[in-house]
C-alpha cells in the first residue's frame, strides 16, 4: 500500500508561490469556533456547554467534564472532533442534572463559557461548520497569501481528508484494509479503532481519487457519469448532460463527488466509473469487499471541493494572520498546505 502522505498530494494552486513560515508554533497559533447547526433552546433535559480548550483533544475534554460532573464518560457527546494542538471553541453536551457544577469548573486547559440547557442531544455533525484564525510566524513572502486565496475563492479548496485521519505513521488506513480483507488484526480490534481504520481506508481512496482530479484539471469540471452533489441539500445524482450541469457547477450550486466505497455509495457511471473500478484495482481490493465493514463501511460521496467562506489575511511584524470558514469535516490544514507551499 503506498502511504497517504498528505505532502505527496497535489495543490490546486501549484502555479503560485507559496508564503512559507511556520505554523502551529504555540496552540494559540491555531484558533478554531465551531459554527453550530443550532442554537439550544434554553430547556430540556440535555445542557449545551460552550467550552474552550487548549491542548486537549475532543475525546479528552469530554473525560474532564465527566470527572467534574460526575457522569458517565459515554454521557458526554459533541457535535464535531477538534485538534488537540489549538485553541478551540465549540459545544459539547451532558445531561442536564449537572447544570449546577458545569460553569465552577477549574482546569488548565479547559474552560465553560456558557451553559444553556436543550430538547435534544448534541450528536456528531450537528454543525455547520469552523471558522479558523492562524497565525503563520516568519512568513518569507506575505504577499503571495492573497492571490492564493483569491483563486481557492473563486475554484473551492480540494476537499482532501487531513494527515489526522491517517493516524501516526499514516498506518491507519493500512490496518483498514486489513480488516476488510480478513486479516489476523481483525478478530481483536475494538470498535471504536475498527471506526477508525475502517474510515482511514475509505478516505485514501478518496484522496487518491481526488488527487486524479487536481492533477487532470478537472476538480472543478464535470465529466460525463459523475456523481453530482447539491451544495444545499446533499442530494444525489448522475450526470448525463455535461454541457447542462456545468453551469451549476461554476454557480457552486453542485459539486463532482469522490468514492467513499461501501455498498450504499451511488455509483458513477462511464468514464468516471471505469476510473473508481481502476482505483480500488490498484488496491486489490472489490467494491464487494466493504460490506464486510458492515455499518462502517456502508459508503458515500464526498464533495471534490468546497467553498472557502470569508477568506482575510493580514500583517502582524513577520507573521501572517489568515482567517476564513470551511464546512463540516473539511480541514484547514490542506487550505495552510495550499497558502504556505
Amino acid at each position: 500500500m503506498r502511504e497517504p502522505v498528505e505532502d505527496a498530494l497535489p495543490v490546486l494552486t501549484a502555479d503560485l508561490p507559496g508564503c512559507g513560515g511556520l505554523m502551529k508554533a504555540a496552540p494559540e497559533d491555531f484558533e478554531v469556533e465551531e459554527l453550530p447547526a443550532y442554537e439550544p433552546c434554553g430547556e430540556g433535559e440535555h445542557l449545551f456547554l460552550w467550552v474552550e480548550k487548549r491542548g486537549l483533544s475532543t475525546p479528552e475534554a469530554a473525560k474532564v467534564l465527566a470527572r467534574h460532573l460526575g457522569v458517565p464518560e459515554r454521557e458526554v457527546s459533541w457535535a464535531g472532533l477538534k485538534d488537540r494542538q489549538a485553541v478551540a471553541r465549540q459545544w459539547m453536551c451532558v445531561p442536564a442534572r449537572g447544570a449546577g457544577r458545569a460553569e465552577g469548573l477549574e482546569h488548565p486547559s479547559l474552560r465553560v463559557l456558557r451553559a444553556e440547557r436543550h430538547r435534544n442531544k448534541l450528536r456528531s455533525g450537528h454543525l455547520r461548520g469552523n471558522r479558523f484564525s492562524l497565525r503563520i510566524r516568519g512568513a518569507r513572502e506575505p504577499g503571495a497569501v492573497r492571490e492564493v486565496l483569491s483563486a481557492l475563492a473563486a475554484a473551492g479548496v480540494p476537499n482532501y481528508f487531513g494527515e489526522q485521519r491517517f493516524g501516526r505513521e499514516a498506518k491507519n488506513a493500512e490496518m483498514g484494509k486489513a480488516l476488510l480483507l480478513g486479516g489476523p488484526a481483525a478478530a481483536r480490534t475494538d470498535r471504536l479503532r475498527r471506526k477508525l481504520y475502517l474510515s482511514a481506508f475509505q478516505s485514501l481512496l478518496f484522496n487518491r481519487a481526488l488527487a486524479a482530479r487536481v492533477r487532470s484539471g478537472t476538480m472543478a469540471r464535470v465529466l460525463l457519469g459523475d456523481v453530482l452533489k447539491r451544495g444545499d441539500s446533499g442530494g444525489e445524482f448522475v450526470c448525463r448532460d455535461v454541457s447542462a450541469d456545468q453551469p451549476r457547477v461554476d454557480r457552486f450550486e453542485v459539486s463532482p463527488s469522490g468514492p467513499l466505497f461501501g455498498p450504499k455509495m451511488l455509483p458513477a457511471a462511464s468514464e468516471v466509473a471505469e476510473a473508481e473500478a481502476e482505483l480500488l484495482a490498484e488496491e486489490g481490493v472489490r467494491l464487494e469487499d466493504f460490506a464486510r465493514g458492515g455499518g462502517e463501511t456502508k459508503g458515500g460521496r464526498r464533495p471534490y471541493r468546497v467553498r472557502l467562506e470569508e477568506p482575510e489575511a493580514s500583517e502582524d511584524g513577520s507573521d501572517l494572520l489568515i482567517r476564513f470558514a470551511l464546512p463540516a469535516g473539511s480541514y484547514a490544514t490542506v487550505v495552510m498546505r495550499e497558502l504556505m507551499k
